[in-house]
């Protein structure tokens, strides 16, 4: 297909999921092994977990405008050791938000992740810089995000407080978002990803070509 505009994500899904269930069902294996050898990987491991653990955006009633602030247990083992390390960390980061901001803080978003009503992204990383450590597990996670800009992006520029009135001159540049995404990076060393990894959700859901 050119182009699948016409017919939606929930119907390209749904039918995608139908024929690579009955594929694997007509070789007779697993669907996790038909996948991998389309995908031409002999090895099948268990992925590292990403919990999604503070909730931004468009998905909670806070005023953070980045979407996902995530987990990932790089260092375990194995995956049964890696849900392990991420459920302390949750809880620790219960701890650390209620102790910081209330009991009422603790309300969770659309994708079960907390939702305190914070402003500075910076500030979520420094709670999950907290819980992390408390935790014991500093050597063991980075901390990964899911910025999802295109919901505050207004015009050629970035509002990080869009969820206030309308203000056009809090707008930062790309530039400034750039920058911004650097210092995250270098505040938190060991800790967030120094590698940034694209998000392929819309943006090869409905585009072939990419």
């Amino acid at each position: 297909l050119e182009s699948t505009a016409k017919f939606g994500a929930n119907a390209i899904l749904g039918v995608s999921l139908a024929v690579c269930k009955a594929g694997a069902t007509e070789k007779g294996v697993p669907l996790y092994r038909h996948i991998a050898d389309l995908a031409g990987n002999p090895e099948v491991i268990l992925p590292v977990p990403a919990f999604n653990v503070i909730n931004g955006g468009s998905h909670a009633g806070n005023k953070l405008a980045m979407q996902e602030f995530m987990i990932l247990p790089v260092g375990a083992s194995n995956f049964k050791e890696a849900m392990r390390i991420g459920a302390e960390v949750y809880h620790n980061l219960k701890n650390v938000i209620k102790e910081k901001y209330g009991k009422d803080a603790t309300n969770v978003g659309d994708e079960g992740g907390f939702a305190p009503n914070i402003l500075e992204n910076k500030e979520a990383l420094e709670l999950l810089k907290n819980a992390i450590s408390k935790a014991g597990y500093t050597d063991k996670i980075v901390i990964g995000m899911d910025v999802a800009a295109s919901e505050f992006y207004k015009g050629g520029k970035y509002d990080l407080d869009f969820k206030s009135p309308d203000d056009p001159s809090r707008y930062i540049s790309p530039d400034q978002l750039a920058d911004l995404y650097r210092s995250f990076v270098k505040d938190y060393p060991g800790q967030l990803c120094d590698t940034l990894l694209q998000c392929f959700s819309t943006l090869v859901l409905s585009a072939p070509q990419h």
